[in-house]
């Protein structure tokens, strides 16, 4: 298996990275099921991701990705800020928050210098990017500990740009995809497609091996990805159940329930386009809304409403992070998850 060889690992299925919802412990699992273990590394500051990949290589001589974003960071509009807070304003009201005491919330940080000098002193042997690709110099100090490179695209011109900037192999993102949508080149919804439209055209466009992601949940999904010419598959939302995950009480109820078979995109919880599960505050406001900060600003005025309703077991201004095959998914250990993808390989 072409993809195999090149990772290192002994099956072409990767586990996608899912900040908030785990850490270590499942990277670990996949890994040393024979798949690519993911750690999200976005939310996590220097002493946090110092002792996540600590905690990976005290656990695992597999091959494991560390993923990064690499957007913008926006400048503040206060103007924005102030009309999404009035957006806001009733549910403040209903649990009695006062938004003027607001702390700042968790940020999301840009792949950047810092983050290369402390993954330099633990060399992951794969290394990730959404959002498109960091700066020539950034990438050639990856490529200095023999990191591979991979990186999602949403479009045939995202993967031939990321072909053409050196990547070792293309994450294909189909629009079933639970969270965060990878794109880069253009934020025009309407030029996103399904996993499988785009994975033969992906395909069929770069000379590097392609990677399907959305709606793969299970060993059928695998078998129709790899049908259409993809080397390996990336699996997210299926790995949300497993008790190695760290997928929240609220999180696990929608995705065990009716509330699983609806998601949509985004943009109320971080400011950019992602897909989740609908909840209360996506059917109130409408999920996509003009006066959300940009990414990753949004989340800051949300964090004490998403604490208060999970106080009271309700998951109403939480991301719920969810692909639309999502009712689909089992709670089981992540190895034998990876071992039931496999299967599709045959």
């Amino acid at each position: 298996m072409i993809l195999a060889r090149l990772l290192g690992t002994d099956l072409p299925i990767l586990q996608a990275p899912m900040a908030g919802a785990q850490g270590s412990a499942l990277a670990v699992a996949v890994s040393n099921a024979g798949g690519l273990g993911a750690l999200p590394c976005a939310m996590l500051g220097p002493d946090a991701l110092r002792q996540e990949l600590a905690a990976i290589r005290a656990h695992t001589d597999r091959p494991f990705n560390v993923n990064f974003f690499c957007h913008t960071p926006p400048a503040p509009d206060a103007a924005r800020e102030a009309a999404w807070r009035a957006t806001l304003a009733p549910a403040y009201a209903e649990f009695g928050i006062d938004p003027d005491t607001l702390p700042a919330g968790p940020g999301r940080r840009p792949f950047d210098a810092d983050s290369a000098d402390l993954l330099a002193a633990f060399a992951p042997p794969v290394v990730s990017f959404h959002f498109g690709l960091p700066s020539p110099e950034l990438l050639a100090r990856v490529r200095r500990w023999g990191a591979k490179v991979l990186s999602s695209a949403t479009t045939v011109e995202e993967a031939r740009w990321l072909e053409a900037h050196g990547v070792d192999a293309v994450i294909a993102q189909g629009l079933e995809a639970g969270g965060h949508r990878g794109h880069f080149l253009s934020d025009d919804l309407t030029r996103q497609m399904g996993t499988f439209a785009l994975v033969p055209q992906i395909v069929a466009a770069v000379n590097v091996p392609v990677i399907a992601a959305g709606g793969i949940v299970d060993a059928a999904g695998v078998a129709a990805a790899m049908a259409l010419g993809a080397a390996g598959v990336q699996v997210g939302t299926a790995y949300l159940l497993c008790p190695e995950a760290t997928t929240s009480a609220v999180h696990r109820a929608a995705l065990q329930g009716d509330a699983a078979h609806h998601t949509a995109l985004t943009n109320l919880f971080t400011g950019r386009p992602a897909r989740g599960i609908v909840n209360r505050f996506m059917r109130s406001v409408g999920p996509m809304h003009g006066s959300a900060p940009a990414f990753p600003l949004a989340t800051t005025a949300l964090a004490p409403l998403r604490a208060a309703a999970e106080r009271q077991g309700r998951g109403d201004f939480s991301p719920l992070w969810a692909g639309q095959h999502a009712s689909r998914c089992r709670a089981m250990p992540a190895a034998r998850l990876t071992l039931d993808l496999a299967r599709g390989l045959a």
